[in-house]
């Protein structure tokens, strides 16, 4: 399973966790550390909508310019959120996996498992 994605952070244990479990599975994703290559505005787009959350579910809160940007603001649009999140990439929530089923945010890891083709339903 080569046509696999993780948009990674190394520094966190839940897409460490995440990782881990994708090769467990027999999948060798191709990493993505999004701190050094974000992605662009329209592959962060196409994630988000193909995760089916709002541009505001993909916010990061914890550890993040969040607070200082007043990103609580529910005036701010979606456009102008996906720019704070281009700027400011650790305002992405992590991990993000894609496949060619979709895309999952990997919270908790075994949500990955739905799109990872040969695993679905099979959660541990």
């Amino acid at each position: 399973m080569n046509d696999v994605t993780i948009y990674h952070n190394p520094a966190c244990s839940t897409s460490r966790n995440t990782l881990a479990l994708l090769r467990e599975r027999g999948a060798e994703p191709r990493v993505v550390e999004y701190l050094k290559s974000p992605p662009s505005r329209d592959e962060l787009k196409r994630l988000i909508a193909q995760m089916g959350l709002a541009v505001r579910d993909v916010l990061r809160r914890k550890g993040t310019p969040y607070e200082e940007l007043g990103l609580d603001d529910p005036a701010w649009t979606d456009e102008q959120l996906l720019d704070f999140m281009l700027q400011h990439p650790i305002l992405i929530q992590r991990p993000i996996v894609a496949t060619p089923l979709g895309a999952r945010l990997g919270r908790p890891p075994e949500a990955v498992l739905e799109i990872l083709p040969g695993t679905q339903g099979q959660r541990t």
